[in-house]
């Protein structure tokens, strides 16, 4: 049974939440179920080492990543083309790895737990398998902020590949280098070669098989690549929202950190037996100070746990 509307928002009531919402089966993901495992590598830049000091940024290593969509995101309730996707890396070696979790929609639907859970219960579906419309329009309305994702995806149509999209971290995450300065930055990764290449009609985008099929065959044919960027704060920008935009995040100042080069496929199940939790960061990456980062890195351990 789906919480009840009285309910005090905790982690394992999200995790309960999402899967109601999206007809998900117990043992799913929680969020971002449908995806696909690849391996590659990681190649740092020479300016990496002056945002931080993290070895799992400044040295080469292996990637493990997994491409996913959200086919249970509440905000596409009608909205089949507009699905999130999901790209989450780990980079690094033993004891040195940052697990980061990036997605084609630069802000969260929620600003805290609470109202997560309430957007979530909004759109529960009814005896006819679908949600109260009227209940959705009258939360959006008492809540206009939760509408920025949907509002973000529905004026930036998706690229009919994976490969070509471009991913983006929600969270504003303290960045320490060698010298001991601390800066805020936010993930964004910028598919590299891709952007001259032609696409399908944005409309077969919404098939997870086809953006599955179109995605192994680049992989097959040549290596997809994607710029690792910092995008760099600014006085006063928020970090504590995760439904806000730094102030022209699009336009401004940011380095790249390295280049990540997706090889080759890896069995699912690769991918199956980990969280790729946001709690992972190896030290010059510290965790963010929002509220929705404390939540997830205990939402995403639970729906592990439940997996297994």
């Amino acid at each position: 049974m789906p919480p009840s509307p009285s309910s005090a928002a905790t982690p394992a009531s999200i995790v309960d939440a999402l899967k109601a919402v999206g007809g998900l089966p117990p043992k799913a993901r929680a969020s971002f179920a449908g995806g696909r495992c690849v391996r590659g590598t990681y190649a740092p830049s020479d300016q990496a080492k002056e945002i931080t000091k993290s070895r799992s940024f400044t040295k080469p290593s292996r990637v493990l990543a997994r491409f996913s969509a959200d086919v249970g995101n509440p905000n596409a309730v009608g909205a089949e083309r507009r699905l999130l996707r999901g790209f989450s890396f780990r980079l690094g070696s033993d004891g040195e790895r940052s697990e980061i979790l990036t997605q084609s929609a630069p802000v969260h639907f929620a600003r805290t737990l609470d109202q997560m859970l309430a957007f979530l219960q909004a759109r529960m579906p009814g005896a006819d398998g679908k949600p109260d419309m009227a209940q959705v329009e009258a939360f959006s309305a008492a809540n206009p902020e939760t509408l920025r994702q949907a509002s973000y995806l529905a004026a930036h149509p998706l690229p009919a590949s994976r490969a070509c999209t471009i991913y983006w971290g929600v969270h504003a995450f303290p960045a320490t280098n060698a010298m001991g300065e601390t800066r805020f930055i936010k993930f964004k990764l910028a598919p590299v070669g891709e952007e001259g290449r032609p696409t399908e009609d944005v409309a077969t985008a919404k098939s997870t098989d086809l953006l599955q099929d179109d995605l192994e065959s680049r992989i097959a044919a040549r290596d997809v690549r994607f710029s690792v960027m910092a995008l760099l704060d600014r006085p006063g920008d928020p970090v504590m929202d995760v439904t806000i935009r730094w102030p022209d995040e699009d336009g401004r100042e940011a380095v790249r950190l390295g280049t990540i080069v997706i090889t080759g496929t890896e069995p699912n199940e690769a991918c199956d037996g980990l969280v790729f939790n946001p709690a992972h960061l190896a030290e010059g990456i510290g965790h963010p100070p929002d509220e929705m980062f404390a939540a997830r890195r205990a939402a995403y351990a639970i729906s592990q746990k439940l997996r297994r």
